[in-house]
């Protein structure tokens, strides 16, 4: 499990990140750029995955903690994850994933 304080803090000491509001969501950005929002009332994070990474951590499941946000985005990588659900070194491995994802293409 993993609370809404304990991703803030986790994303928040990735290099160069910041959180700001986005629509009725809080997100977290590179150098302005999301890679994870998250979803206060739902008690979920959402991750930019690619594709490869997502379709690992859904299928680990059988996407009861990992599965990909429902229409176009999900198909894009975009993948919510259940903070009550998933174990702290997963969401660690993912979050890492999502942000390594954004920042290596600069």
């Amino acid at each position: 499990m993993i609370t809404q304080q304990t991703y803030r803090n986790l994303a928040l000491a990735l290099p160069d990140v910041t959180e700001l509001p986005h629509f009725d969501k809080q997100s977290f950005r590179w150098h302005d750029k999301i890679f994870a929002t998250l979803w206060v009332k739902e008690n979920l994070a959402m991750l930019k995955l690619s594709l490869i990474d997502q379709s690992v951590f859904c299928a680990f499941d059988n996407g009861l903690v990992f599965y990909p946000v429902p229409g176009g985005w999900g198909k894009q990588g975009a993948t919510f994850v259940e903070l009550v659900l998933v174990r702290e070194d997963m969401f660690i491995d993912a979050l890492n994933c999502a942000y390594y994802n954004l920042t290596s293409k600069k």
